[in-house]
């Protein structure tokens, strides 16, 4: 379907409502990216309960402000990646460990199960995975002050 093929409202639960072209109108539905980290502007698929697509949205710009602005709002509620922009201390070089980290979001503390939990992205990204299934990104690891730089390079 056309990005143009729909409009997008809310119902009164607060949940997103597509109207297709056809007529017919899918609630619940939810917005899903392509690539949240790489590319989080483009590609979303707005995907209904059972996760089928329902339409495309190749660039979020596209679309009018309305849309935009509550495509935007379910994702950010969806969406929880804080960014760490510091890492302070780690209880120990061998996993499972407890890390302190500084993210955008502020102050947190999660343990690491393993080395395999960081994930190298397109570099110089990383993905860190706490126990709880929580992500964590470091967005640029050459960016990260000497005293962090030091402490994630004993886990890659």
């Amino acid at each position: 379907m056309s990005i143009h093929g729909f409009t997008l409202t809310r119902n009164a639960f607060g949940r997103l409502v597509l109207h297709a072209q056809d007529g017919t109108t899918h609630e619940g539905v939810v917005p899903v990216r392509a690539f949240p980290i790489s590319s989080p502007e483009q590609g979303i698929a707005l995907v209904d309960a059972d996760g089928h697509e329902l339409a495309w949205i190749a660039q979020l710009a596209d679309v009018s402000p309305q849309i935009r602005a509550m495509i935007e709002e379910e994702l950010a509620n969806r969406d929880f990646m804080p960014e760490i922009r510091r890492i302070r201390q780690v209880s120990s070089f061998y996993t499972p460990s407890t890390w302190s980290v500084e993210t955008d979001r502020g102050p947190t503390t999660f343990v690491l199960k393993g080395e395999d939990d960081i994930r190298r992205l397109a570099s110089p990204m990383l993905l860190i995975t706490d126990s709880h299934g929580i992500h964590f990104l470091i967005r640029d690891q050459h960016a990260l002050d000497g005293a962090s730089r030091k402490i994630l390079d004993r886990f890659l």
